[in-house]
């Protein structure tokens, strides 16, 4: 892989625009998929990075948010499976303080949560979930704050378990044509009721069991050879994903609101390190970055993340790291929200950055990113450029590495030996906020389920 090369001015988003103002508060559709990495997608996910777009995989309208939008290169889901991502996302909170595995203390309903900032506004926001919700989140969609959901929907929900199978040809694959039917439902109902709207639409695909429908295995068979180990069921499987999400983009332009909607898609963590029944031998499917689902490197936690909506540059690009627990208060300010939030809200506003002007840094109680892991022995922390990747020894700091992930994304050079006051630096700041929230160590962390 070839390294990276960059501008002086490479910090910048590249959109320099007039942010839009509508009279009526905006709505907000926010699509999460499940286990879909970072290059899992038809389009490129970094302008200098060929090789990270996927020749065999079709996903248009995925890439539709993405031109339409504003592609942030690194974008990060909160954690590396799904639970501990949902629950800091709706938060606001990073995973080191909301809980980093499936078991939690933290209880979501008990703190604020985004459909309570958008309500918090007084602009009258009606909110629904549709799809997956997580595993053990002990606090109900309503209880958060939903008026409408799916309930308390998990993965066996959308399919869960025999992988002696590569695909399964199911009504209603991984149900995701009715969460789409649902959604495009409510939206119209808000629309014909003239009240803003927060709609989260989190697909069951493409976690684990393979469920499509046959034309889409026939597509994908009759393409040949995945250019990854992918297999045609699972690409069918996310090209039907991506045929629904068009729908709503669809639905949206029909009913004359795209205009003063903002679409958010990311997923909850990266692929998955196997694909049930893929070839042996082949590019790794989160090919080209290190890693893959349950792990801190990149290819664990760096997701597609882009956003449409008024006044985003269309086709723009942001290599400033972001994560889903800045959607909080980003959909808070949008909406109109004033007040201050809670210091335990982890994330930062990033409409500067969706205004183009990455020179305004990220306002976080915590100046950076972090993600934690105690379960594998693993902490990190991520600002500005570079990346510290923190082993831990039972509860004692280990060995760290260093990576300037915005050149190499592929963490290919270590770069703490040349750089020891900098690791020394952002060790510090890493241990100081882990023990200011009283985060889980690895002698805290339960016993580990399988399946997941």
């Amino acid at each position: 892989m070839k390294k990276l090369s960059f501008n002086k001015g490479f910090l910048l988003c590249f959109a320099l625009m007039t942010f839009s103002v509508s009279s009526a508060p905006p709505n907000f559709v926010f699509i999460l998929t499940d286990d879909q990495g970072w290059s899992q997608v038809s389009h490129l996910p970094h302008p200098d990075m060929e090789e990270a777009r996927s020749t065999y995989l079709e996903t248009p309208n995925m890439t539709r948010i993405a031109v339409e939008g504003m592609r942030f290169t690194r974008g990060y889901s909160p954690a590396p499976l799904c639970t501990p991502t949902r629950r800091s996302i709706v938060c606001g909170a990073s995973a080191a303080r909301s809980g980093t595995e499936f078991v939690s203390r933290y209880i979501p309903h008990q703190h604020m949560t985004i459909p309570k900032a958008l309500k918090m506004t007084g602009n009258n926001y009606v909110c629904a979930h549709f799809g997956k919700w997580g595993e053990r989140m002990i606090s109900t969609p309503e209880e958060c704050g939903y008026d409408l959901s799916d309930g308390e929907t998990g993965n066996v929900t959308g399919g869960m378990k025999e992988k002696e199978k590569n695909y399964h040809l199911v009504d209603d694959p991984k149900r995701t044509n009715s969460v789409t039917d649902r959604a495009i439902s409510f939206i119209k109902d808000q629309k014909k009721a003239g009240k803003p709207f927060y709609a989260q639409i989190s697909y069951y695909a493409t976690h684990l069991r393979v469920e499509l429908e046959e034309k889409s295995l026939k597509k994908y068979q009759e393409k040949g050879k995945p250019d990854r180990k992918y297999t045609p069921g699972w690409a069918g499987m996310l090209g039907e994903m991506d045929t629904a999400i068009g729908r709503i983009l669809t639905a949206l332009d029909e009913m004359e609101i795209a205009d003063n909607t903002y679409v958010v898609f990311m997923t909850d963590n990266g692929g998955r390190g196997e694909i049930p029944q893929a070839a042996k031998e082949g590019l790794a499917p989160n090919f080209p970055l290190k890693g893959a689902k349950h792990t801190l490197d990149e290819g664990g936690i760096r997701v597609p993340f882009y956003v449409r909506g008024p006044g985003i540059k269309a086709n723009s690009w942001c290599h400033e790291p972001v994560a889903g627990y800045d959607l909080l208060p980003t959909f808070y300010q949008l909406a109109g929200g004033t007040k201050s939030l809670p210091n335990e809200v982890d994330g930062g506003s990033i409409v500067n950055l969706l205004k183009g002007h990455a020179e305004k840094s990220v306002k976080r109680g915590m100046d950076g990113l972090v993600f934690h892991r105690p379960r594998q022995r693993v902490s990190v922390y991520t600002k500005g450029a570079y990346k510290l990747l923190l082993n831990w020894q039972e509860t004692k700091p280990g060995k760290a590495y260093l990576y300037n992930t915005l050149k190499d994304a592929t963490e290919s050079t270590d770069l703490s030996a040349k750089m020891p006051e900098r690791v020394a630096d952002m060790k510090k700041s890493l241990l100081t906020y882990l023990k200011s929230i009283n985060a889980e160590t690895v002698n805290d962390v339960p016993k580990k389920r399988k399946g997941f």
